[in-house]
């Protein structure tokens, strides 16, 4: 593409855990399709990551003709953070800002909670297993050390040791983000994680945000229960999808 950014972008993360060319695109539609498949050719990308609106039934289905497959669908979710009243938070959990040193504290958290868990890496069966939980305690490891990947990171203490912790930053001056939360297998319905969403609400709403975000898999039940109880609504879908070039 000459005159506007490539429709697909590598991904030297992905490159590096599964040892094969990775690329990463997003809104495709089923017009841009061609370009994409053009620019991961050239770029001899092996394993490509692409993702639609779900109301975009026109993309996917010129994707599964591509030979995509489908690996999970992603929900998001919106709270109006000017909206009361304010949930009140829970005094049996300590939620506060990570601390230098504690990272690989957190590593482990994350290594816990998403041992085996059904997102899109793990959805690929040519992907290896380990590899695929690495993702996550990376992603973790990743947003306590370097600001663009979080602009914070909280941490839920019981009993004195870290079993949660949350990432957050703003999309925008008027909108926060979730971004990654866990919670230690041990510590899940204890409250934990609520505690850090609504910490995570505060987060934004100090900085001026008038809305959050958050997103998980269309599966993951549990936390869309938490955030409908704290006044989160469903917002948009996105699906997922991957592509090897070495398929049919």
């Amino acid at each position: 593409m000459s005159d506007a950014r490539p429709p697909a972008a590598l991904s030297p993360l992905d490159e590096e855990r599964f040892g094969v060319r990775t690329a990463k695109a997003s809104a495709v539609t089923a017009s841009a399709l061609p370009a994409l498949l053009d620019c991961c050719r050239r770029e001899r990308v092996a394993f490509l990551i692409a993702r639609c609106p779900a109301s975009d039934l026109r993309a996917a289905q010129a994707m599964e003709a591509a030979g995509f497959f489908l690996t999970d669908t992603l929900v998001y979710y919106a709270r109006d953070l000017t909206r009361g009243p304010e949930p009140p938070e829970d005094t049996g959990v300590g939620v506060r800002s990570v601390r230098p040193g504690e990272e690989h504290a957190v590593q482990a958290v994350a290594a816990d909670a998403f041992r085996d868990y059904l997102g899109h890496y793990h959805a690929d069966p040519r992907l290896d297993r380990a590899r695929c939980d690495e993702v996550y305690s990376s992603w973790a490891l990743r947003s306590c050390l370097l600001r663009e990947v979080a602009e914070a990171v909280l941490v839920a203490e019981r009993e004195g040791r870290i079993v949660g912790f949350a990432t957050l930053k703003l999309n925008s001056p008027g909108e926060g983000e979730g971004i990654l939360f866990g919670v230690a297998r041990a510590a899940q319905g204890l409250g934990v994680y609520r505690a850090l969403m609504v910490r995570g609400m505060g987060w934004c709403r100090a900085r001026g945000a008038g809305r959050m975000i958050v997103s998980t898999q269309l599966t993951n039940t549990a936390v869309q229960r938490v955030w409908t109880r704290l006044g989160f609504e469903l917002d948009d879908a996105v699906l997922t999808f991957h592509k090897w070039f070495d398929g049919p």
